[in-house]
């Protein structure tokens, strides 16, 4: 704010607009920001972005975005990557940096970005829905809204994958136990054994107030702990995960790469020893998007895959 009160300046960021400085009136209500100069300007993206939306079968509405690639139309269907997000309270709503869809874009796959139930900006019904159940109704809407933009002419339904982050990843370590229809999965810093994780995470008390005590409340582990149904594993799979990750521990992704080695399921470990929960350094972010779309390219496209340069 400048001294007299008079003009606001603030970070702006949409989703299909990297963050901006921008100008505001302080007096002024609904105005739309004056865009400053900004150094690293991104100039036009390689798509564009709509919306996909339907109705999950206990009459909530769901919303997801939907990222189009240049090119795509009902005779040049696109290959669909399903992006699920963290949290699991969170939902896709400014510019990212670490799993933004643009960069998949740019090689021609749509993106759909669902909201869930547990996403925020929904209301109270949307939490109630999928309190407590993490791998029942959350994982219910993202098939939804998958089938919602399955649909659509300008996607190909034979060529899709699944990826996510945090608890994104942990729903992608559901769908590897509940479904085949996927060509690729990637999970980045997901959950797999959530006895073991609860016990391990830096917030423990949180989980255990979701969960319970294991000893004494199973019911909610042996419903939504993916470890559990390690022997329906047969998807490829990505794991990523940074080494200094004390929210979701290193040993649940090292958990499932052994058993999808000892369900002799094709797999790969990306592994960042200094990275966290998120992956923030530059060069390892350039790495990460080079090694999902060999990943992609390789499982979905059927190409030959192609060990990125940074390794």
């Amino acid at each position: 704010m400048t001294p007299d009160g008079s003009t606001l300046y603030a970070l702006r960021s949409t989703f299909d607009s990297s963050p901006h400085v921008v100008r505001l009136d302080a007096a002024e209500p609904d105005q739309d920001p004056a865009l400053l100069r900004t150094p690293g300007d991104l100039g036009p993206l390689p798509g564009t972005l709509t919306e996909v939306r339907t109705t999950a079968d206990d009459g909530f509405p769901l919303r997801a975005w939907l990222v189009l690639p240049e090119g795509a139309a009902a005779g040049r269907p696109a290959p669909l990557l399903v992006a699920a997000h963290g949290g699991p309270q969170g939902s896709w709503s400014d510019w990212p940096w670490l799993w933004n869809p643009w960069p998949f874009a740019a090689r021609g796959y749509a993106v759909l970005l669902p909201d869930p139930a547990l996403s925020s900006g929904y209301g109270q019904r949307m939490q109630e829905r999928g309190r407590g159940q993490y791998g029942g109704r959350p994982y219910q809407d993202v098939i939804a809204l998958t089938d919602a933009a399955l649909a659509r002419a300008d996607l190909d339904l034979t060529r899709t994958a699944l990826a996510g982050w945090s608890y994104g990843g942990y729903l992608a370590n559901r769908t590897a136990t509940r479904t085949d229809r996927f060509r690729a999965l990637v999970s980045h810093a997901g959950l797999w054994n959530l006895e073991s994780f609860q016990g391990a995470t830096d917030m423990h008390a949180y989980f255990r107030k979701i969960f319970g005590d294991p000893r004494s409340r199973r019911e909610r582990y042996d419903a939504d702990s993916p470890h559990l149904d390690a022997a329906r594993l047969t998807t490829p799979m990505l794991i990523v995960h940074g080494g200094r990750d004390s929210r979701v521990p290193e040993s649940q992704s090292r958990e499932l790469h052994h058993d999808l080695r000892r369900r002799h399921v094709p797999t790969g470990f990306l592994y960042f020893p200094d990275e966290s929960h998120g992956v923030e350094a530059p060069n390892h972010l350039r790495l990460l998007y080079e090694t999902v779309l060999g990943f992609l390219d390789h499982h979905v496209l059927g190409e030959e895959w192609r060990r990125p340069e940074l390794l």
